[in-house]
């Protein structure tokens, strides 16, 4: 069964809220001015975010799945500067991703993203939400707010002379976003490369949008391009270039398993629990394992077939 995500700011009591409860998120420093706030995987926060402090304002990337943790990520920015929140990048439409937006847009914030992201944010998440999907966490996302800049390939952010290159790069969704910062060679600072969910470090992903073969693609064009780098996954810990490795091969290896029996005219349940056991003994202790593995198979196979629906492209001009 698919791991769908909670509107958790529109329940009385959560995890979070009880004493001793893990935080949802931990700030780690990994370059000059760079943040990656890495979540906990059972609060609140859902999907990882970061931000970029530049000469004249910040930068956030992501704005995780509740405004509570996003609120908390504003207040740790403005113990580290009294700077104006310039921008904030969604790195694609789901809900982990965008649900604290309007923490940052009422902070003054500008919100950009692909394209497709200002179509499908209000709509497509609607599919996200935990059962039973009453009518007030329907309205929750169709207030959702929206960006107001979108791309079709590429933009460039500036917070005073800090570049930020923003690039579509296809595969999880068909509208996300990788933020990349560039680092000063002179000071020893690190290139450091926010992924979204084009990257899992050592969690199974969601592939309910998902197109394998382009993200496949996608993950060596962005090994080629950005290399030696600090990378920020959409969920796990902050990764290396062998990390990406890692996950490509998940990707190809439930590729051709699904392939080969598909050839072997296996379909359905039979096809899972043909391919299952063996996803387990290599990636079983891998997070979210249980919540998507079988449904990895399941759209996979979909995929593969020509069967599998995926959201509609936008055509807004």
């Amino acid at each position: 069964m698919i791991r769908r995500l909670a509107l958790a700011v529109l329940l009385a009591l959560t995890a979070s809220s009880l004493p001793g409860a893990a935080p949802d998120f931990r700030l780690q420093k990994i370059g000059d001015g760079v943040w990656a706030a890495i979540v906990n995987d059972e609060g609140l926060a859902g999907g990882n975010a970061g931000f970029v402090i530049g000469d004249d304002g910040v930068l956030v990337i992501d704005t995780f799945q509740d405004p509570r943790p996003a609120k908390a990520m504003l207040g740790e920015i403005r113990k580290l500067t009294p700077l104006p929140i310039r921008f904030v990048v969604n790195t694609h439409y789901h809900l982990d991703h965008v649900n604290g937006n309007d923490v940052f847009a009422a902070a003054g914030a500008t919100i950009v993203a692909h394209r497709n992201v200002r179509a499908w944010m209000r709509t497509e998440n609607i599919k996200m939400l935990d059962p039973p999907v009453t009518p007030e966490k329907k309205a929750r996302v169709q207030s959702l707010t929206l960006p107001t800049v979108v791309h079709d390939s590429h933009i460039e952010l500036y917070l005073g002379s800090r570049r930020i290159d923003v690039r579509y790069f296809p595969g999880h969704t068909g509208g996300d976003s990788v933020v990349s910062v560039p680092g000063d060679l002179r000071r020893g600072d690190t290139h450091v490369v926010f992924c979204g969910d084009m990257l899992w470090k050592e969690h199974v992903p969601n592939l309910i949008d998902a197109s394998t073969k382009p993200w496949i693609e996608s993950l060596d064009a962005m090994q080629k391009d950005y290399g030696p780098s600090t990378w920020v996954p959409g969920h796990g810990g902050i990764a290396n270039a062998q990390d990406v490795l890692t996950f490509r091969k998940y990707l190809a290896d439930l590729r051709d398993g699904v392939r080969r029996e598909q050839t072997a005219g296996k379909s359905g349940d039979a096809l899972v629990q043909a391919l299952l056991p063996g996803l387990k003994s290599q990636y079983g202790k891998w997070g979210f394992f249980s919540d998507y593995a079988a449904a990895d198979i399941q759209q996979t196979a979909q995929e593969l077939s020509g069967t599998k629906r995926l959201p509609p492209i936008s055509t807004l001009n």
